[in-house]
């Protein structure tokens, strides 16, 4: 009787990759399924994170919240500032900039009322 398929050939059974490309590939594939599969695998940051200006660890929230709300509220000064000394066209731009970080600072400040009142005691 004539088989209509080969026989599949002989392989190790003690190991899974047949080649050192296989095995290269599975551990990709690992990788690959940890990634998507597993989100609270800790992973090593793509980017190096430049420490010229880092903020000291420690610091409390409340206490950042507040030094970015003078921040915006001294750039908004300057932009303000500035528009009035050039001409219209610019000017436009930068009262428009000047708009965008009071709506930063507002935000920032309705996040530390919020801090605020979540940090009273309840009676």
């Amino acid at each position: 009787m004539i088989k209509p398929t080969p026989n599949p050939p002989e392989t190790d059974p003690s190991s899974p990759y047949e080649t050192l490309d296989s095995k290269k590939f599975h551990e990709a594939a690992e990788r690959a399924l940890d990634h998507y599969l597993n989100p609270f695998h800790p992973r090593k940051p793509l980017l190096k994170p430049n420490t010229r200006y880092l903020i000291a660890p420690g610091i409390p929230s409340e206490e950042l919240l507040a030094d970015a709300c003078e921040t915006l509220t001294s750039a908004k000064t300057m932009a303000s500032d500035f528009a009035g000394m050039i001409d219209a066209p610019q000017r436009h731009v930068l009262l428009g900039i000047g708009q965008l970080i009071m709506l930063a600072e507002l935000a920032v400040n309705r996040v530390l009322d919020n801090l605020d009142v979540a940090a009273e005691p309840r009676p």
